[in-house]
């Protein structure tokens, strides 16, 4: 779920000259976003971020919507390589509990203003129908990351067969965008004192314990059942 907004460059080669200057207003872009707020950023205040003219920054991204596509590309990239890493934690020792320490330590307890980044983002969602689109792409896809992962874990032995992959998945997002909140708002955040709690609640998760009362006759299907 996750939604990981970091833009911190990791490339070790030299990049074409196009893709860098994009990498660097992104960069200048998160930046602005965390200190004015999503919305009240404007292209020209980007524009300053990074040292350029608006006409220069309108060359690269045409629009603020734009900047948010090019920062969840990176996000999507980056998140790939954490999944496949943390499966591959799994696979090679099934040692569950090293590997969620290391995904909270990683992708969850993030600077807080990382974290008020990604509220930010869910605000303007509410606003404007393309960032809505684009951050229910972005839930899509880390949903299905999740199942997947959680079909990892069973088939490595890590976790229980009796966890129902989707609402695993589902629980988790929802659980670490609880979590993403708390950072963003909360002073005194804790991540060292909030780690008991998280593991155990993912524990239990993994170990088949948490699972969704049965539909009421009456009620609608489970979203992991389909239409």
């Amino acid at each position: 779920m996750g939604q990981d907004m970091s833009v911190t460059s990791v490339s070790t080669g030299r990049r074409p000259a196009e893709a860098e200057r994009r990498q660097r207003i992104l960069e200048a872009a998160e930046r602005a976003f965390v200190r004015n707020g999503f919305h009240a950023t404007t292209m020209q205040h980007v524009a300053d971020e990074v040292g350029t003219s608006a006409g220069n920054l309108y060359r690269y991204f045409p629009s603020k919507e734009a900047i948010v596509e090019g920062l969840c590309e990176l996000d999507q990239a980056r998140r790939a390589e954490s999944f496949a890493a943390f499966a591959d934690l799994m696979t090679r020792n099934g040692d569950l509990t090293e590997a969620m320490r290391k995904g909270l330590r990683e992708h969850v307890f993030k600077p807080p203003e990382k974290a008020r980044l990604i509220v930010e983002m869910w605000a303007e969602a509410g606003r404007n129908p393309r960032v809505a689109e684009i951050t229910r792409a972005i839930d899509a896809d880390v949903l299905v990351g999740l199942e997947r992962l959680m079909d990892v874990a069973k088939a490595a032995g890590a976790a229980s067969p009796a966890l129902d992959s989707c609402f695993g998945a589902r629980f988790f997002f929802t659980f670490v965008a609880g979590l993403f909140k708390r950072i963003a708002i909360e002073a005194d955040f804790d991540p060292e004192a909030e780690t008991p709690m998280a593991l155990g609640v993912l524990k239990a998760l993994f170990a088949g314990k948490l699972a969704p009362e049965p539909a009421a006759p009456d009620g609608g299907a489970d979203s992991c059942d389909g239409p």
